[in-house]
Parts: structure tokens; C-alpha cells; sequence
């Protein structure tokens, strides 16, 4: 049996939410875990069922919105042969599958009135009766759902049970976006990074330029921890030297000057997401310095090569700006002397 979902944090409000799911997992009672796209709804169901008394039973997942509502109530339920067109041998549903152990349903704000209907009465009474049966089953499942809808005002709108949410709503876990999470943004960035540096076959993470570590703050993580997870893993494998802190952070995968314009009729508006950072990753010179030359052209057959020139660029204009004077130099664009000695000997300008 695999150990608790690792959970990395350390915001109190983070690690109130998961300490509420710890009390939780002991009773044999619904739990809600509501939260945004990508805060790890299901990492949550995942510990709710692996410290419980179910721990070792199965635990069973079904996305509600990824099926159909004409398919719904098959997948949950079962059915028996020829109970529809297609239904050639009798399936049990998840709720069988699950039978001692923990059923999640994620997404549960987007089943159908009468899967609600039916949901509630397994919930209630232990039972459930597949499509073309009218024989009960028995069931002994504890039941997780997760969404990020506000449920009571689904209620209140009649778009979801007000019984069924009753029932479902012994404890509700609410877990923070990650904007309301800052102090977690490097911890989780050196997590997800150090296990891509394995992945990559890394000897070791060279870690984030302080550019880099500034734009991953900053950034409003409108997909959370999954998308902070992907623009982590993204950066490492496309940065490429394993020696090198990474100074460029790749927030947009799609981001290229021969992207498709996207069609009056189809264009969403969606928060920019800041310009790569693209840093030497020992000075971070083209962060710090006030007056720069003009960035090399959007086209660009050698990624690193045209950083090098930038930097040598910027190191050759501010110098010939303080008269070679290399203490004046370094304060103009806030480097230690020692930094840009450093810099200065790597470009062959001492």
C-alpha cells in the first residue's frame, strides 16, 4: 500500500485545510473539497482515503464532467444486460468497484438532476440498483466529491440538490488558491524542480537566478500548483545545463513569434503572462541595469548565444558609460565587484 500523498506547504492556511481533511479521514462520513482548477482536489481525496479506516480498500475515481449525462448514471450505477441499446453483458458501476473502500467523484456540481437523485439514495441508505434492475444492491462506500463551484448557490438556484448537498457536506475542505499562498511558491518551485532534475538525469538542481525567483512570485497562477508544476518542469527542460542556475522562466509553452492570431470569434481574453526572463544566471546583469541596448531580434536561431551578446553588450556600454572604471561599473548595475570581475573575465574583457 503506497504512503499519504505528499502535500508540500507551509501557509497556515494551506496546512489548516490539510489538517481538517486529517481529522476528517478517520470518520466514516461524506467530505466536500471544494478549491480552483489545479489546487489539489484530489490529492486531498487521496489522503481522506489513505489515513482512514478504508485505507485498505479500493480507491475509485470518476470525473463527472467527462462523461455524458446519458452515460453518467451507467458508469455509477452499473447496468444489466440488454438494459440498453449496446448493453450486451451485465458491469458493475464505481460505486461496486468501490465497495469498501472510497469512491471520489470529482466534478460533482455538473451531474445530472437524476444522478443526484440516485447518488442521494447510496448515500442515505447503503443502496443502489443498476439500470435495467429493479433487485437492490448493498454498498459500503464512503463518498468524496470535489468541485470548484459554490454549491450552496447551486442550491439556492436549484441547480443542485439542496438533500443531496445536505448529506454530502459533514465537513467541506477548502483549499487556497495559490496566490493566496506566496510563501509556498519557492518552496513548491525547488520541489517540483529538484524531481525534474532527476527526471532530466540531472547530477543536481542548480537552482533559480533571483530574476527567476522574483517572476515565479509575481506570477498570479491562474492554474495553481498544476501550472506552477508544468512552467517548473517546462523551464528546467528547456533551459538544458544542469550546471547553470535557470534564468529563464517559460510561462507560456505557446509563446512563439508564429503563433496563430486567433479569430475574432474565438479569442478569450486571458491575462498576459509576463515575457520570459531571460538572465545570465551568475550576474543577472540584464536584470539590475537601468539603461540597456536594444534586445536582440525575436528571431533568434541561437538562444544562449544571443544572451551572451546582450550581456556583452550591456557590460561593454555601461563600462565605456563610467570610464572603465570597474567599482563604479559593478554599483551601476548593482553587482558585486567580485560579480562583475566574474562576468568580465567569462566575455574576455580583462
Amino acid at each position: 500500500m503506497q504512503a499519504p500523498a505528499t502535500l508540500v506547504g507551509q501557509s497556515p492556511s494551506f496546512l489548516d485545510a490539510v489538517e481538517r481533511a486529517s481529522l476528517a479521514a478517520a470518520l466514516n462520513r461524506p467530505v466536500l473539497v471544494i478549491g480552483e482548477r489545479g489546487t489539489g482536489k484530489e490529492l486531498i481525496a487521496e489522503r481522506l482515503h489513505r489515513l482512514s479506516p478504508r485505507w485498505g480498500g479500493p480507491l475509485v475515481t470518476l470525473n463527472c464532467a467527462a462523461l455524458p449525462e446519458n452515460l453518467i448514471d451507467a458508469e455509477l450505477f452499473g447496468y444489466e444486460s440488454g438494459a440498453f441499446t449496446g448493453a450486451t453483458r451485465a458491469r458493475a458501476g464505481r460505486f461496486e468497484d468501490a465497495d469498501g473502500g472510497t469512491l471520489f467523484l470529482d466534478e460533482i456540481a455538473t451531474l445530472s438532476a437524476g444522478a443526484q437523485e440516485r447518488l442521494l439514495r447510496v448515500v442515505e441508505y447503503g443502496e443502489l440498483t443498476r439500470l435495467g434492475s429493479n433487485r437492490p444492491i448493498s454498498v459500503d462506500v464512503r463518498v468524496v466529491g470535489a468541485t470548484n463551484e459554490d454549491l450552496p448557490a447551486l442550491a439556492h438556484a436549484n441547480r443542485f440538490r439542496a438533500d443531496l448537498l445536505d448529506r454530502l457536506s459533514f465537513e467541506v475542505v477548502t483549499l487556497p488558491p495559490l496566490r493566496a499562498r506566496k510563501e509556498d511558491i519557492a518552496l513548491l518551485s525547488n520541489h517540483f524542480a529538484r524531481r525534474m532534475a532527476v527526471e532530466l538525469g540531472w547530477s543536481g538542481f542548480p537552482g533559480f537566478t533571483p530574476a527567476s525567483t522574483t517572476a515565479l512570485a509575481n506570477y498570479p497562477w491562474p492554474g495553481n500548483v498544476r501550472e506552477l508544476k508544468n512552467v517548473v518542469e517546462r523551464s528546467l527542460y528547456r533551459w538544458g545545463d544542469a550546471e547553470v542556475p535557470i534564468g529563464a522562466i517559460v510561462f507560456d509553452a505557446f509563446d512563439s513569434p508564429w503563433r496563430p492570431t486567433e479569430s475574432l470569434t474565438t479569442r478569450t481574453e486571458l491575462p498576459a503572462a509576463p515575457a520570459p526572463a531571460k538572465i545570465d544566471p551568475t550576474t543577472d546583469v540584464a536584470a539590475t541595469t537601468d539603461v540597456l541596448p536594444a534586445a536582440p531580434s525575436l528571431t533568434v536561431p541561437d538562444l544562449r548565444a544571443a544572451i551572451n551578446k546582450y550581456e556583452h553588450d550591456i557590460l561593454t556600454e555601461t563600462m565605456a558609460r563610467n570610464r572603465h572604471n570597474q567599482r563604479a561599473t559593478a554599483a551601476a548595475l548593482a553587482l558585486s565587484y567580485d560579480q562583475l570581475r566574474h562576468a568580465l573575465k567569462r566575455h574576455g574583457m580583462l
